[in-house]
């Protein structure tokens, strides 16, 4: 029995912030972020065709998690490493641990959506069914549109001793076709891939509706495949078929400090992933266990890596269903608006959204916009806010007029993800041919688009632009422009220091903030970053920018040490911190040691977040929020309330060791008081949020908030819509 003594040295005893028990996992925090997604999919406050929007959503994230994730705890335990992280736990118990997690998140996602989501669509008169559920008439039009179609297309490969077992390819529908020989008796294995260039879900023509006011019904692919199996194995027997679908590893293995040329090596690694090892294998209920034993085989997998699902596979397809014209099923549409800042300038939003019209103004025109938008940023910093503001009318406008107008003589810019017909790269390649210096670096390492930005080097490169991949075994992720500018004889810069990618279509669905502004010490910061980019560097020193990974860690360090050290002379301390994710060990114990100090802290964590909250005598002053809902929350706000001086900064940069440590990110002050008041605004609607915040528990679990008695719901992304037009129209009412 433990004496009182004992006791009360045992409670005086400093509490090890390094323990284990004090950090979530990284994979299972993760994993509860996705759950947060497929929530949306359940809660009837989602319009109907949205939840299955998030359906698709959930779905194609976890087919990235299993590709990068999954696929990098197999590589530890094949490895032989037996450690974990912060959390303590080993690579070989967290697989257990994600399937245990995952089995009944995903059994139930595939209920919900036959049971629950179909006959939902059906009282909206869309119908998914399945091919034995249509009327004759109906299966003969699938049928014929199978034979002039489908069946040309198709090659189905048998699996015996003079067939090897073809090859799979990731993330693609097949069927396993067990056929029978009806004259020697023997069974055997075909494979038949349901091939991608057609539609998931095959739509029947109005005139085979059941009714008029039938807005759609469609039968999937391979349920039309699968009833026309005697046309690919004629005088077979089909004996049974099942749906399967495979996971393969997509983590490129890169030496980038050996690779003579980089841009070839991502080439050669891409090939590579069409044949990364095999993650996971999803089949449908009921497959015979002899096949599903022959399909883990012939891909070298174990239960473990195996998915038994009801009903659909693939569920990522149901965002075929945003198409459907049916605005009542819908979020109300959005519209992103010119900030008032921005209204100043050419109104005719429209040009910059291609180059067609671009072609016929002159140099008079271009002069005199660039003069006006590039003066506004002179008079103060500008902060926008996507995608309440209008990217195109923005961002897009200052790349665009820098390119064409006469007095700029230069074009420096990262670009880590952009569309495929991206206007961004169209206005660089016109900055080069209007004979500016342009210097673009060009991520080739950015995970899925490697593809995409290779494409985009190579065309930048054909007209002049000075391209660069980089720095040696970092990726770079820093979001930033700048532009020189001759002025009245002297040289200007001005930058835009962002928290999303240059691309105008995820602008519209992703929530992030820019800056603009021509401070000299921005600029001078920038120059110098692009130089190390660029060239040969050893910069470690900046005036404003916080840049990774040479000072923004000990920065940061240094502000939540500020804020503890506030509180420890009786003075006040407060942190607010807006991120995706974080996870790094170092700054996760200052915050435990800022909230024992007394700091009050709120942290805004979209994703993955290994802090424990809640803690008594070790986070009882740290709260954590995760915003979910029609847009995703990217933007990176950091508050530090300094005793009554408050500082913000904005940035590209999450709290991991990764984007601390291994990536070039840029975080910025913000130093005009009236985006500081914006942000605190900003902070104080996401901290107020009811409708789509979710609190971190104690124990890792997250609770959704939901209004009191008599209280308005307030959910971020509506609220901020809301402001955003009330703002323009008060802006409309003071114009002159």
């Amino acid at each position: 029995m433990t004496s009182a003594k004992s006791s009360r040295r045992k409670a005086s005893e400093p509490i090890d912030l390094n323990a284990p028990q004090y950090y979530f996992n990284r994979s299972l925090s993760w994993l509860e972020f996705n759950k947060r997604v497929l929530h949306e999919a359940y809660d009837p406050r989602t319009p109907l065709l949205e939840r299955l929007k998030f359906m698709a959503i959930f779905s194609t994230n976890l087919d990235e998690f299993f590709m990068v994730r999954v696929a990098g705890l197999q590589q530890q335990v094949e490895s032989g490493i037996l450690q974990g992280g912060a959390d303590g736990m080993p690579p070989a118990e967290q697989l257990q641990a994600v399937r245990q997690y995952l089995i009944p998140i995903v059994t139930e996602q595939h209920r919900y959506f036959d049971q629950e989501l179909r006959s939902l669509l059906a009282k909206e008169a869309i119908f998914l069914n399945r091919f034995q559920e249509l009327e004759p008439e109906q299966q003969s039009y699938l049928n014929h549109y199978f034979q002039a179609q489908v069946f040309p297309v198709l090659t189905p490969l048998a699996v015996d001793p003079a067939h090897p077992f073809p090859y799979i390819s990731s993330l693609s529908l097949n069927l396993a076709v067990l056929i029978r020989d009806p004259d020697s008796g023997q069974e055997r294995l075909a494979r038949v891939k349901v091939p991608n260039r057609f539609p998931r879900f095959i739509p029947l023509p109005q005139h085979l509706h059941s009714s008029e006011a039938t807005h759609w019904v469609g039968v999937p692919l391979e349920d039309i495949i699968a009833h026309n199996l005697n046309a690919l194995f004629p005088g077979m027997d089909i004996q049974s078929y099942f749906v399967f679908r495979i996971t393969r590893s997509a983590d490129l293995e890169l030496e980038t400090d050996k690779a003579d040329d980089l841009l070839i090596a991502i080439e050669q690694e891409i090939r590579k992933r069409r044949f990364g090892s095999v993650v996971r294998l999803e089949v449908q209920r009921g497959i015979p266990p002899l096949l599903k034993q022959t399909l883990m085989e012939e891909m070298d997998l174990e239960e473990i890596d195996v998915y038994e699902l009801d009903g659909l596979l693939c569920l990522n397809d149901l965002f075929a269903f945003m198409a459907l014209p049916l605005p009542q099923c819908k979020d109300v549409e959005w519209h992103p608006q010119v900030p008032p800042s921005f209204q100043r300038v050419d109104e005719r939003e429209s040009l910059f959204d291609t180059t067609s019209e671009i072609t016929t103004l002159g140099t008079d025109y271009w002069e005199a916009t660039a003069n006006e938008l590039f003066g506004l940023i002179r008079e103060r910093d500008l902060m926008v806010h996507h995608p309440y503001h209008s990217f195109t009318a923005t961002v897009q406008r200052f790349i665009t007029l820098a390119a064409h107008d006469p007095q700029v003589l230069a074009i420096k810019m990262t670009l880590y993800r952009t569309s495929g017909d991206s206007p961004i790269v169209s206005a660089l390649i016109k900055a080069a041919e209007n004979g500016k210096q342009v210097a673009v670096l060009v991520e080739l390492k950015a995970r899925f688009d490697e593809e995409n930005n290779i494409l985009w080097a190579r065309k930048l490169e054909k007209v002049g632009v000075h391209v660069v991949y980089g720095v040696p075994g970092l990726k770079t992720h820093t979001k930033t422009v700048l532009v020189v500018r001759q002025e009245a004889g002297q040289i200007r810069r001005y930058v835009h220091i962002g928290t999303g990618n240059y691309n105008p279509k995820t602008a519209g669905l992703y929530e992030d903030l820019g800056l603009f502004s021509c401070r000299p010490e921005l600029g001078a910061d920038l120059t110098e970053l692009f130089n190390v980019l660029t060239g040969y560097s050893r910069q470690r020193d900046y005036r404003k920018l916080l840049v990774a990974p040479v000072t923004m860690r000990e920065r940061m360090l240094a502000l939540i040490h500020r804020e503890t050290e506030h509180c420890r002379n009786g003075r006040l301390g407060r942190i607010i911190a807006k991120m995706n994710a974080i996870t790094d060990t170092q700054l996760i114990r200052a915050l435990y040691e800022a909230s024992q100090a007394g700091v009050e802290i709120d942290l805004i964590i979209r994703g993955m977040c290994c802090l424990r909250p809640g803690v008594p005598g070790v986070s009882d002053r740290l709260r954590v929020i995760s915003i979910i809902g029609r847009f995703l929350e990217h933007s990176r706000i950091f508050y530090f309330g300094n005793n009554g001086q408050p500082e913000y900064f904005i940035g590209s940069a999450d709290w991991r060791s990764r984007n601390l440590d291994r990536r070039v990110e840029a975080i910025a002050p913000i130093i005009e008081p009236s985006i500081q008041q914006e942000l605190q605004e900003l902070l104080e609607i996401m901290l107020a949020d009811n409708r789509q915040a979710w609190e971190l528990q104690p124990d890792g679990s997250y609770r959704q908030r939901h209004p009191k008695d008599g209280e308005p719901e307030r959910g971020t992304h509506a609220v901020l819509m809301a402001r955003t037009l009330k703002e323009l129209q008060a802006n409309d009412c003071h114009r002159p």
